[in-house]
């Protein structure tokens, strides 16, 4: 995306949340259609379980339409709405009183049917899903967060940045160290 068309975005999503401010259901339902990806993508980078970031999404959504008269537009609208997202997780990770990392087996679906003397392609991917699982348990929380936002949410490392409130040079290390780290352990199990 260019620099205009980012700022095209973030101007329309301003616009968005100042009609939802006037009650508007309709441009509550756009910006959802353009932000739920990257508000579940963000939700489960740091919560790690998919079922409790689907959840916090629509919550984020509902705030969002709740508390839209305390937004002023400022020109970072997304850097609003994952504050709300972030602050969701936060709080359901305290009540759960669980650390992201205990988590990961929740990105898991479970435990795939297989029939004896059957060759299973389930039971391939769930080999290939847990190791990719244990490669990002071994990564720092920032490292994480970056390659399952950019991988995941497709934000760009420039968006990143500004929801994290980071600069775009440590955006990039996280996700080159995270990608590297990754690399080394799936390359020392294979």
């Amino acid at each position: 995306m260019s620099g205009e068309k980012e700022v095209q975005s973030r101007s329309e999503y301003d616009r968005l949340l100042l009609r939802i401010k006037g009650g508007d259901w309709k441009a509550l339902e756009e910006l959802y259609g353009e932000t739920a990806r990257s508000v579940y993508s963000y939700s489960l980078s740091v919560c790690q379980n998919p079922q409790d970031a689907e959840e916090i999404m629509q919550d984020t959504f509902l705030r969002i339409w709740k508390e839209a008269g305390r937004y002023e537009p400022d020109g970072k609208p997304m850097a609003w709405i994952f504050t709300i997202a972030r602050n969701l997780c936060y709080m359901r990770l305290r009540r759960q009183s669980v650390r992201p990392m205990d988590s990961l087996e929740g990105l898991q679906d479970g435990e795939a049917v297989w029939e004896p003397g059957e060759a299973s392609p389930e039971i391939e991917l769930a080999a290939e899903r847990q190791a990719l699982l244990e490669a990002l348990s071994r990564l720092e929380p920032g490292e994480r967060q970056a390659i399952l936002l950019h991988v995941l949410g497709g934000m760009k490392h420039r968006e990143i940045a500004e929801q994290m409130d980071i600069p775009l040079s440590t955006v990039l290390s996280r996700y080159r160290r995270g990608l590297e780290k990754m690399r080394r352990g799936l390359e020392t199990e294979g």
